[in-house]
């Protein structure tokens, strides 16, 4: 074991990093293998996943027990105790979604020069809190406080998607008060093909879930396009959304285009955050 007096970081620009206790650091591999796994480990898998031999591992593992970090279940597999459900919990309950997002809506920005638009789902429906604008700033109606359509809408659609059925039906009977956009002809929300209770909107909600992204191409502004991804909370319920939006044919609007795949990846580290973890095979 390898340890170090307690002292104060150094300061200046040439500070070092501090040496920790070794044993530790090789806990912390275990805890990090198990969370990424998201299911029970034997000792054997688990061992294996954190790269080092079952022999060294299982005295960690012993006082991660003792201590209430680790459980053993029936099937004498490694799981998270009731120690790490209690820190879990502090942890979850002192984020605040919208300013642990922060962070997140500034980066896609700037990697993807595109605006970006973060909404919540508010007393009147799915409500923009925050837009970052990009480099060549969009001119949209979209600001802080627009309240959007859940028919016409990407981020809107996406919210649909996700809350309960008795939640939707009642947004979607106000909908008519939400932006929806403008331009020539009737708005998507007065074709008959695609109302509210038509098939067709119920068949576009089940692709969301789907692919876990909705596009909306010059709508509800015409000649801007958006991708909207979820993000989920630790109870798997959707807490926010966060939108890509450029000129349309500016950008690749393809489910499998780099701005997609770069929003998936910033929606699934901030649910990750949240303490949303996802279905596995072996869950």
């Amino acid at each position: 074991m390898t340890d170090s007096p307690d002292r104060s970081p150094p300061s200046g620009t040439d500070a070092k990093p501090q040496r920790g206790i070794q044993s530790l650091d090789s806990t912390g591999e275990l805890l990090t293998a198990l969370v990424t796994a998201a299911r029970p480990l034997s000792l054997r898998d688990l061992a294996a996943a954190a790269g080092m031999p079952p022999a060294k591992a299982f005295p960690h593992l012993v006082s991660l027990l003792k201590i209430g970090l680790l459980n053993r279940n029936a099937a004498g597999c490694f799981e998270a105790g009731p120690l790490a459900l209690e820190l879990g919990l502090i942890g979850l309950q002192r984020l605040s979604p919208t300013r642990e997002a922060e962070p997140e809506v500034v980066e896609l920005a700037a990697s993807t020069a595109m605006s970006v638009a973060m909404a919540v789902l508010g007393p009147l429906g799915p409500t923009v809190v925050r837009l970052e604008e990009s480099a060549r700033p969009l001119h949209v109606s979209l600001r802080v406080g627009t309240v959007l359509s859940l028919v016409n809408t990407a981020i809107g659609r996406v919210f649909a998607a996700y809350v309960a059925d008795d939640v939707r039906a009642g947004l979607l009977a106000q909908d008519h008060l939400r932006l929806a956009g403008a331009g020539t002809g009737a708005p998507v929300a007065d074709k008959p093909e695609f109302a509210p209770a038509s098939p067709p909107y119920a068949q576009r909600l089940a692709r969301i879930r789907a692919n876990g992204i909705d596009t909306a191409l010059s709508r509800p502004v015409p000649g801007i396009s958006t991708l909207a991804a979820p993000v989920f909370d630790h109870t798997g319920s959707i807490c926010l959304v966060l939108a890509l939006m450029g000129p349309s044919g500016s950008f690749d609007s393809e489910l499998a285009g780099d701005p997609a795949q770069t929003l998936r990846a910033a929606v699934s580290r901030l649910s990750r955050r949240f303490g949303w973890m996802p279905a596995t095979d072996g869950s």
